[in-house]
């Protein structure tokens, strides 16, 4: 190949070091992507959202637990600030008799922060399932990750 010619592969080290990491941590990724999709994870927390039970606060838990384990993918990097704005929203939330006049406004953030979340642990898993190399034609999952971590 000629060195005008474009590379099918992502050379940038951070980011052959975020796909490297990926592979190495996957089964905790695969492992916490089952916990938070599963009936109890992913199922119950919608239907207590429309079900107006304030039992939907409990997945915020679920939402930091997944932040925490992207961050730890890559310490060193700043996740996305507009992920970071949907968690904080999404977040730290204390249930209130007063929130039930509020329902949507109130849980609906909650809900987004986790599914944003789960996005992007889905996303990193099927990421390191079925990239060997990282790729300069994105896949958009890929390409949502590397906005996640600045590296787009």
């Amino acid at each position: 190949m000629g060195d005008s010619e474009p590379r099918d592969i992502d050379e940038r080290s951070e980011v052959r070091e975020l796909l490297r990491g990926l592979k190495r941590e996957l089964a905790d990724f695969e492992e916490l992507l089952a916990d938070c999709s599963n009936m109890w994870g992913y199922d119950d927390a919608v239907y207590r959202f429309y079900h107006q039970s304030f039992k939907v606060y409990a997945v915020q838990e679920s939402t930091l637990r997944i932040v925490a384990r992207l961050k730890a993918l890559a310490p060193d990097r700043e996740l996305n600030a507009w992920f970071l704005q949907i968690v904080a929203d999404g977040t730290g939330k204390i249930f209130t008799p007063d929130d039930n006049r509020r329902w949507l406004d109130t849980t609906r953030p909650i809900l987004e922060a986790f599914f944003h979340a789960r996005f992007f642990l889905e996303m990193a898993v099927k990421s390191g399932r079925e990239l060997s190399a990282p790729p300069n034609c994105l896949p958009s999952g890929w390409a949502a990750l590397l906005y996640l971590y600045g590296l787009r």
